[in-house]
């Protein structure tokens, strides 16, 4: 039996701490083995770890908690938020920027779309943690960037990415 902190805690850094175990298991196959291809298998299972921990910092990072209003759905590049208030969709391919509102409360997510209200999902909505793999997809969004105003105590919305225009504000003969 786990105490329910504790439970929240390991299901926070699952992913790092999954990435410890195949370090764990990399440096004792690199390391504590006699040599032959194993010890060779077992440099590459290290390294892979490393990402791993990685990785799996920057998402327990991202994960705020649980239990705020409304379901977050990521599913095939869209972005369903059923609220007890509103709700929306949101897809990937559409967006034209990404912001974070530290003044709702809780925080909320701001996705804005061309021709559309933003859509606002709370940090710690219900799968909320979904996000994080929709918003790395984001091209040129600076993942450590998001993550540091996510931990910032803000007093106004700050925008974390925006699409590149396509459009050029110089006219061309050529």
């Amino acid at each position: 039996m786990i105490r329910p902190e504790a439970k929240a805690a390991l299901s926070q850094w699952r992913e790092a701490l999954v990435g410890l175990g195949v370090l764990a298991l990399g440096v004792y196959w690199g390391f504590f083995t006699g040599g032959g291809l194993l010890h060779w298998i077992g440099y590459a299972v290290a390294l892979a770890g490393v990402l791993l921990i990685v990785a799996g910092i920057q998402r327990g990072r991202f994960r705020i908690g649980s239990g705020g209003p409304g379901i977050v759905q990521v599913l095939e590049g869209r972005i369903t938020y059923f609220g007890p208030l509103s709700g929306g969709v949101a897809d990937l391919d559409a967006l034209s920027a990404l912001s974070l509102d530290p003044t709702g409360k809780p925080p909320h997510w701001m996705l804005h779309q061309p021709g559309q209200e933003p859509l606002a999902i709370p940090l710690n909505a219900e799968g909320a943690d979904a996000l994080f793999d929709a918003f790395a997809t984001l091209p040129g969004l600076q993942t450590e960037r998001m993550l540091a105003e996510m931990r910032r105590d803000g007093t106004r919305p700050v925008e974390i990415w925006r699409k590149a225009s396509c459009k050029s504000t110089h006219l061309r003969l050529h």
